[in-house]
């Protein structure tokens, strides 16, 4: 029988929008930390409705905090609150009081001017883990600079190694910088600070940096290149397109499978399953790699995708389809992850999600609500930190709150 979940009676308050901030808090929701977004009451307005217009352009449903279809906001409940305003602030201040994690994603300094920062809610709670994630970090000289995804993954590097020989640099969507190198750094970041607590007995600041994330996922290529002084060049690598045995090819039916056929065994695989075993012994000869590409791609024209993952599957080959957003939740392998699941929404309506990457055998997370409305918990939240009716409704009624 699972026990509770990992991170039950763990309080979050997230202060966060868009990407890398809600990602983070959604994996600890998703363990089972009670989280608590703070968002501003009202309609978006300014660069407010910008974001949230932007984050719609990205898929139906993506850019509305309450949308049910918006996995990033499960799990959590939402109280509108202006921290401009003094009944705002105080009431936040009472919950950090009580909260054992704060996650924002402000530019260096505003928490600091709002009046909500680290050194304040320290001094009145010590175990305190205020959680950071911004675009360059608290520190250096790029920590003002306003940027996103594709500028973090810029200056970390990562860019550089993205893309076929002599093209311009592929852009992989928003998925290194803002989730990788912040929403999941900023998760792991939390978690360490949960566990250093239980040896000091005290919180502490968490600075996560999307570039400093990103940077962190080269650590492999930056080893090597330190090591040999070689600067890899797109394209150019055995991991990114330059050898034909790890690499895409378009099959008969106008789809892609995907080969990642390193090992010598797994090559000389290949190489039998493609009716050219002479191919073996030439696997590292780039003398050679000119005319098995050509014949690898006419071969793979002769056949659909799908055949040719069931022959090559079968082979002990290292073989994937690139499988569109429409195939995944089909995809047997995902069914049996449970990594699309359907959930009721208040209205009646199935929604379909992402579901829980880590599995944990004896306290698993899950999904027990879908997104709130804004303000949607805002009076159970209130009543719990002791204030009676009038003020709330008081409070309503000037602003401070929904």
């Amino acid at each position: 029988m699972a026990g509770p979940a990992p991170l039950s009676g763990i309080k979050v308050l997230d202060l966060t929008k868009l990407a890398p901030g809600p990602f983070c808090t959604m994996i600890l929701a998703d363990l089972g930390a009670d989280v608590i977004k703070i968002e501003e009451p009202g309609p978006p307005t300014g660069r407010r409705a910008q974001q949230a217009g932007v984050a719609n352009a990205q898929g139906p449903g993506a850019g509305f905090s309450g949308s049910p279809f918006n996995a990033l906001n499960r799990n959590k409940k939402s109280i509108g609150l202006n921290l401009k305003s003094q009944p705002g602030k105080e009431i936040y201040l009472r919950l950090a009081m009580r909260a054992d994690v704060v996650v924002e994603e402000y530019r260096p300094g505003v928490a600091e001017r709002l009046g909500i920062g680290y050194e304040k809610l320290a001094a009145r709670n010590q175990k305190l883990i205020y959680c950071a994630i911004t675009g360059f970090g608290q520190t250096g000289p790029y920590r003002n600079y306003v940027g996103h995804d594709l500028n973090y993954i810029a200056t970390a590097g990562v860019l550089s190694l993205l893309g076929r020989p002599g093209q311009p640099p592929t852009i992989p969507h928003n998925l290194i910088a803002d989730y990788a190198g912040g929403g999941f750094h900023g998760a792991i970041g939390v978690l360490a600070a949960l566990v250093a607590r239980q040896q000091t007995g005290r919180g502490q600041y968490v600075d996560i940096s999307m570039m400093d994330g990103s940077m962190a996922l080269l650590a492999q290529a930056f080893s090597t290149f330190f090591s040999n002084g070689n600067l890899p060049k797109r394209g150019e690598t055995p991991l990114d397109g330059a050898i034909p045995n790890y690499n895409t090819y378009l099959t008969s039916d106008g789809k892609y499978i995907t080969i990642g056929a390193i090992e010598p065994w797994f090559f000389a695989n290949l190489c039998r399953a493609m009716g050219r075993e002479d191919f073996i012994p030439y696997e590292f000869d780039s003398s050679k790699r000119a005319e098995i590409f050509a014949f690898f791609t006419e071969k793979f024209k002769t056949k659909t995708r799908d055949q040719w993952y069931e022959i090559l599957t079968q082979s002990d080959i290292c073989a994937g389809k690139m499988l569109t957003l429409d195939e995944v939740p089909n995809d047997p392998q995902v069914k049996a992850r449970d990594m699309i699941v359907e959930l009721d929404a208040p209205g009646g309506q199935k929604v379909k999600q992402v579901g829980i990457s880590v599995k944990l055998s004896e306290t698993p997370g899950s999904i027990r609500s879908l997104a709130p409305t804004l303000g949607q918990h805002t009076d159970e939240i209130l009543t719990g930190l002791g204030y009676v009716p009038e003020d709330i409704a008081k409070w309503r009624e000037e602003g401070s709150i929904r």
